[in-house]
């Protein structure tokens, strides 16, 4: 099942169970993942690819992050709870992400496969990683795990 299909059934389970918050998060994914299909077809891409909608959610997730801590700091907890709530719904159409132990190893592997020595080495680690794993990595963690290492 397609990320835009697995959508599309739990927008209808959400509805029939009356559950509004969770149907406004998953028409704020379907709209996002509209904007960045019609992004593509600007470049010639009729179609998005699974790599492209997962990046596009990880986007989400960082935004409502930023958004949710910046609420709590301005005293506006609510708000920092709806943005919270609306992380956990984006997150669940995430594949699972590498915990630290395993993202250590990937890393040092990848260290490894492409013989780097210093920061300057940091684009052949990351681009080993991306083509290794994928859609189950989350390139930010990977990043700041990388420099940590080579520096």
């Amino acid at each position: 099942m397609t990320l835009r299909e697995s959508l599309m059934a739990d927008l209808k389970t959400a509805m029939k169970a009356g559950e509004a918050a969770r149907v406004a998060t998953i028409r704020m994914i379907t709209a996002r993942l509209k904007d960045v299909e019609i992004a593509g077809r600007a470049k010639g891409v009729d179609t998005l690819s699974e790599e492209e909608g997962l990046s596009a959610l990880r986007g989400m997730i960082k935004s409502r992050t930023e958004s949710a801590t910046l609420y709590r700091d301005g005293g506006r907890p609510e708000l920092a709870d709806k943005e919270e709530a609306e992380i956990a719904v984006i997150r669940s159409y995430l594949p699972p992400e590498l915990d630290e132990a395993a993202l250590e190893a990937a890393v040092v592997d990848a260290i490894a496969q492409t013989q780097a020595a210093s920061v300057k080495d940091m684009g052949k680690v990351m681009a080993e990683l991306k083509g290794k794993f994928g859609a189950a990595l989350d390139m930010a963690r990977a990043s700041a795990a990388v420099r940590a290492r080579l520096a």
